[in-house]
């Protein structure tokens, strides 16, 4: 995206739950899929499945978000490290009793010794899944909110990705705080 935070999540849940928790949920559901090929409408139905499965104590899961100012002074691979290791902290979870899947190229910090980095996990992990669904839906409902405060650059629609309307946008009023400058380089 040219603007907003990157959002990473987090799900927890104990041995031999999540394939029970999956059949469950996917009963009402339909299949489970990486949040980028559900419809915003999907994602919020699993989003609110997955809120009541931990009000019932079957999951938990974190977001957390990293601004555009810190993606700009550190870079995307340093805030998204960062970002890794504030979502496991919020979860709370005790390194050397835990095990950590992880999608695309992401690394969790060292103390976590069992982890496994999985190519495309969002769309063959079940808990990976949720993780990408409930960062997607926090992360799109915070660019709703930031619509509201610059309703200039249509954010409510595209969330902050490179979309033509985005880009006369930014051609007609410049960048916003929320813009990652960084990504915005030669065009201002």
């Amino acid at each position: 995206p040219l603007a907003g935070p990157l959002a990473v999540g987090a799900a927890s849940v104990l041995d031999g739950v999540q394939h029970s928790l999956l059949q469950r949920l996917s009963t009402g559901l339909g299949a489970l899929r990486d949040s980028k090929q559900l419809t915003e409408r999907q994602r919020e139905l699993w989003f609110a499945a997955l809120e009541a499965a931990e009000r019932r104590g079957e999951i938990r899961f974190a977001v957390t978000l990293i601004g555009a100012s810190v993606i700009d002074a550190r870079g995307i691979s340093a805030a998204t490290r960062l970002a890794v290791a504030r979502v496991l902290e919020r979860l709370a979870l005790a390194p050397q009793l835990s095990s950590v899947l992880l999608d695309g190229l992401l690394v969790a910090p060292k103390r976590f010794r069992e982890q496994r980095t999985i190519i495309r996990g969002d769309e063959t992990e079940p808990l990976i899944s949720f993780a990408s669904i409930v960062a997607k839906v926090v992360r799109d409902r915070y660019m709703v909110r930031m619509a509201r405060r610059f309703p200039s650059y249509g954010f409510d629609r595209h969330k902050g990705y490179g979309t033509s309307a985005h880009y006369a946008a930014l051609e007609q009023y410049g960048p916003c705080p929320i813009h990652r400058r960084f990504f915005l380089r030669g065009m201002f």
